[in-house]
């Protein structure tokens, strides 16, 4: 018998757990998700062009500004946020585009120029005729057309420009005339004669470039305010356009901004990028408040490899169901498939929209009802209180950037209407806040107790009251006949004292 030997069973093996799936992510998603390199300083270049090409370097050189400290002190920590520097005018011109820019700006131009301007005399001389035939010029000449939109420029580009287009001694437009263009428009009868005037054109500054500045001496009159303009290969003097600059930057930044100022584009840009996310972040929460959660195996495609099965089962649920997507979850373990829904609270989201929108005037300083046309909720709510700061800060900025430019104007167009400048003409902002015919009368009746107590008081006359009624542009008595008006009035004379008449033959003792 053959001896056999047992076979011995070799023991199993332990069961390994399974591995956990790892994360990979590619380093190409890393990159479309890091921020922007931030904007930094740097020297203004205009369009080609703008220059005259022979001394474009040269003129180019004068900026002497050292870039690379202004940079590297922001880089300090000197700032917050994103780097301020100048976008460029193709930039803002791309956002002038959006409602929320176009509104702000245009409402600030619209109400400086709304209600526009009077004519006032000094003296007693009747200039009524010579103060007329200005009021036609102006309207003529569209000035207050041209003003509204340097005010348009000056809040899209931070500046405007208006050239000031008159005859050379040659009979012909300054323009076409280059040793005209850059001599000085003296505010002169000499320089301007009668009918010179052609026009004013208004000119967006991407298409000017300062020419000689001086950098040097900041004592000089001169420190940082260009004497010329380049004008698409042309030289203009500096007395020939009209500038429109409401926020001026400091010395340092005025080259980096082609020597205007800040615009209200600008400046707005991160409270419009706030309201946008705001506004897009609702939208998208409002049509997708219910989002559907599917649970299951996600492994493979959390360690890296293919999501086509996946995908494809995501799609086929998507087409079957009318919101905008589904979230993928992984399930651990054999659990089995699942799906849920998680719906979005919307509460609040009213109340969240409003106040990005209401954001939007903070740099403005525009009421709400003026740029958005929502009033205030509440029982006794009012925007007076807001509208009549919003006008003052309206009637301030037209006496600072169109006070001196509108002087100028109207002195160049008499000199061309009448050959001389009348200095008893003047000019006053019309007032931008109009009573109700309630407050008028209130203050006709005021006006009215206080005359009857000067005449109680003998202080004033009727006649004189009459006069003044009459005399009054907002009165409604405006214009008063007063020709049956008593020169004598009762009382003046004694009953008992003798007048002598002119009929009455001369005493002969």
């Amino acid at each position: 018998m053959w001896p056999f030997k047992k076979k011995e069973i070799a023991a199993p093996e332990p069961v390994k757990p399974p591995e956990k799936p790892v994360m990979k992510i590619k380093p190409e998603e890393v990159a479309s998700v890091t921020a922007k390199p931030a904007r930094e300083f740097q020297p203004y270049k205009p369009p080609k062009g703008v220059i005259p090409a022979n001394i474009e370097t040269a003129v180019l050189a004068m900026d002497s500004t050292d870039y690379v400290a202004m940079n590297d002190a922001y880089a300090m920590g000197m700032g917050h946020g994103n780097l301020d520097s100048f976008p460029g005018y193709p930039y803002l011109a791309a956002m002038a585009q959006k409602p929320e820019y176009r509104k702000m700006v245009g409402t600030i131009a619209e109400e400086m120029t709304r209600k526009w301007i009077k004519l006032k005399t000094v003296g007693d001389d009747d200039k009524s005729e010579r103060v007329k035939q200005l009021v036609d010029a102006l309207e003529r000449y569209q000035v207050r057309e041209k003003f509204r939109e340097a005010a348009e420029h000056d809040g899209y580009f931070g500046g405007g420009q208006i050239y000031i287009d008159v005859l050379s001694p040659k009979n012909v437009s300054a323009w076409t005339d280059d040793a005209e263009l850059q001599s000085k428009l003296f505010i002169s009868d000499k320089k301007i004669t009668k009918g010179s005037l052609k026009g004013l054109q208004v000119i967006e500054p991407v298409w000017t470039y300062p020419g000689v500045y001086n950098a040097s001496n900041p004592l000089s009159p001169d420190f940082y305010k260009p004497t010329e303009w380049f004008v698409m290969g042309k030289t203009v003097h500096a007395s020939r356009m009209i500038d429109f600059v409401s926020r001026q930057v400091p010395d340092l930044l005025k080259s980096s901004y082609n020597f205007r100022g800040l615009s209200l584009v600008q400046m707005a840009e991160p409270y419009v990028n706030n309201w946008l996310r705001t506004r897009d972040s609702v939208s998208d929460m409002i049509h997708s408040f219910s989002i559907p959660v599917l649970g299951t195996d996600m492994s493979q495609v959390l360690m890296g490899n293919g999501a086509d099965e996946l995908l494809a089962r995501m799609e086929l649920f998507n087409r079957c169901r009318d919101n905008r997507g589904v979230f993928a979850k992984n399930n651990v373990g054999d659990s089995e498939e699942t799906v849920e829904f998680v719906n979005a609270p919307l509460s609040g989201l009213d109340s969240l929209q409003n106040q990005a929108l209401e954001q939007l005037c903070v740099v403005s300083g525009e009421p709400m009802v003026k740029y958005a046309g929502i009033t205030p909720s509440g029982l006794n709510a009012s925007s007076d209180g807001e509208i009549r700061v919003f006008y003052d800060g309206i009637h301030a900025k037209q006496q600072i950037v169109f006070g001196p430019a509108l002087k100028r104007v109207i002195d160049i167009i008499q000199l061309s209407e009448f050959g001389d400048i009348d200095p008893d003409i003047y000019f006053e902002f019309e007032p931008l806040y109009e009573m109700s015919a309630k407050e008028k009368a209130d203050i006709r009746k005021v006006d009215a107790d206080t005359d009857a107590v000067y005449i109680t008081a003998g202080a004033l006359s009727a006649n004189e009251v009459r006069e003044k009624i009459a005399d009054d542009p907002e009165s409604p008595y405006h214009s008063l006949d007063l020709s049956d008006d008593l020169e004598i009035e009762e009382g003046d004379l004694d009953e008992n004292e003798e007048t002598e008449s002119e009929d009455d033959p001369p005493d002969k003792t």
